[in-house]
């Protein structure tokens, strides 16, 4: 495997590892009754995409903010986003942060209150406001920046450290880009580094 198949397979991986809520902690509840279950065709990602819903509707009329909930099952996870028209959209982000921090704080909240009511981990994703979609475009725009510059100087880049789900986006648009990466360091202080042709040549084989 080549170092850049091992970075993004790395990534992966803490995606799954990091994500899950530690044993012993605290599930998150609410007053709200459950949706309605599908019956017997509803899928477990389903079934996490509607507790998600439920729990979210509960938290936007406890902060008195208005939203509509989209579920729906991407790459292996349930994926559930909070989203306005345009007059809401401002509001919403007070549920996302400066950069972030808010939202990741949010989802894992949500996926406490649904690991409390289905009894398994889950790797829910969770987008408020369309900032994931935005990061995700922004992200890619990036990768073939630092594309561009390593294929013209012949030296590899480092990029500024991010998060898990940032470093796989990174990951992906280098390696359609026909180049390698890599990551290094140690969260949350870990990063891209993108590799120069030559250097992704001689990378050892993992």
């Amino acid at each position: 495997m080549s170092q850049g198949t091992a970075g993004a397979v790395d990534d992966t991986e803490a995606m799954q590892t990091a994500e899950q809520p530690e044993a012993g902690a605290p599930a998150a509840a609410t007053g709200r009754t459950p949706r309605q279950p599908k019956g017997a065709g509803a899928t477990r990602l389903e079934e996490e995409g509607d507790v998600a819903a439920d729990y979210l509707e509960e938290l936007l009329d406890i902060v008195d903010l208005d939203g509509d909930i989209d579920i729906d099952i991407e790459n292996g996870r349930a994926s559930v986003a909070i989203v306005a028209d345009g007059a809401g959209t401002p509001a919403l982000r007070k549920l996302v942060g400066s950069d972030g921090e808010v939202l990741e704080a949010l989802q894992e909240l949500t996926r406490l209150a649904v690991q409390a009511q289905t009894g398994d981990r889950t790797r829910l994703l969770l987008d408020v406001a369309g900032f994931r979609a935005e990061k995700r475009t922004s992200l890619i725009g990036l990768a073939q920046e630092v594309v561009a510059r390593v294929r013209a100087s012949g030296t590899d880049e480092k990029l500024d450290p991010m998060p898990a789900f940032e470093r796989k986006v990174v990951h992906d648009a280098v390696a359609a880009a026909g180049l390698e990466s890599e990551s290094e360091g140690e969260e949350p202080r870990r990063r891209v580094v993108v590799l120069a042709p030559e250097a992704a040549g001689d990378a050892p084989s993992a």
